[in-house]
């Protein structure tokens, strides 16, 4: 089945986000909503994307990101959400499966929570479910102790995308596996001019939105609220391809004891950036989208 890629301006408080959509030829079976990481784009997702070729697929760069990075604040979960639901609106979605990737995870509950009409099922990928601050930490430590060396790739510069690839390429997440689907999602995270080259993402938005993500009482009572199916797919190894994870065993085994309502899956041999951007996790991710959409009835609006 042919897909066709395009990218679309949507109205929202501030300016224009962009996002992007997949769309087969014939009438889609349903729309996925794909929600990014803190300092990620849309193209985290076309290998995603293609596994589900007779579904609508949109996914947005966030605010603060990609071609949205000059959207102004306010940002945080909240913000995100009503952004998501703007989009879904005009793209004339009643309700999607809503999927989210790290920080998008919390961006997908926050969705859920907020506007519950407007998501059919929830896929957090080793992401929105708290992450505890290290005991000790400052709210000013938070995002550089979350984030690390993503963190500081933001402030540098390159002389040209060459050298931004070759960063990408020695980074610890892509060893053997620096994919077309990894060099497309470097080439378009880059963004300026020659020889003062820099990655797209806001540094403000990203330094905000980090210290969201140790969740509080709150977002936690969201969670446990939420009356859609919610699955939570971990991967086993962390940024930068290290174990413990971002989401050790211990903290799983917390969660899934904390959190009743959510259904627990085990991605294998990826990190957190492998799960979305090699075909072994993609296909594991789409593997689990596709026995939620299996399961739901087929309404579209598009």
């Amino acid at each position: 089945m042919t897909q066709h890629y395009r990218t679309i301006r949507c109205p929202v408080e501030g300016g224009e986000l962009t996002a992007a959509i997949w769309e087969p030829d014939s009438k889609p079976q349903g729309t996925i909503l794909l929600i990014h990481g803190i300092t990620a784009s849309h193209m985290s997702w076309p290998l995603i994307a293609a596994a589900l070729p007779e579904y609508r697929v949109i996914a947005p760069d966030l605010r603060g990101r990609g071609a949205s990075r000059d959207l102004p604040a306010p940002f945080g979960m909240p913000q995100h959400a009503a952004d998501m639901n703007a989009l879904l609106a005009a793209t004339d979605t009643a309700s999607a499966l809503v999927v989210g990737h790290s920080m998008g995870g919390f961006v997908a509950a926050s969705l859920a929570a907020q506007y519950p009409e407007r998501v059919s099922a929830l896929i957090l990928i080793d992401g929105g479910l708290p992450i505890p601050a290290p005991e000790g930490t400052s709210v000013e430590e938070l995002p550089q102790v979350i984030l690390g060396p993503a963190a500081e790739r933001l402030s540098m510069t390159f002389v040209d995308r060459a050298s931004y690839q070759n960063f990408w390429e020695k980074h610890p997440a892509f060893a053997q596996e620096f994919t077309s689907a990894v060099r497309d999602y470097v080439d378009y995270d880059l963004v300026g001019s020659e020889p003062s080259l820099h990655p797209a993402s806001n540094i403000a938005a990203v330094s905000f939105d980090a210290l969201q993500l140790s969740g509080d009482e709150h977002y936690l009572g969201a969670l446990r609220g939420l009356t859609v199916p919610v699955h939570f797919i971990r991967a086993p190894r962390g940024l930068l391809n290290q174990v413990p994870a971002l989401y050790s065993p211990e903290q799983r085994d917390h969660w899934r004891s904390e959190l009743p309502n959510v259904i627990f899956h085990e991605a294998v041999d990826v990190n957190h950036y492998t799960i979305t951007l090699t075909p072994r996790g993609a296909d594991r991710v789409a593997g689990v989208m596709n026995e939620i959409l299996t399961s739901q009835p087929r309404e579209v609006r598009a």
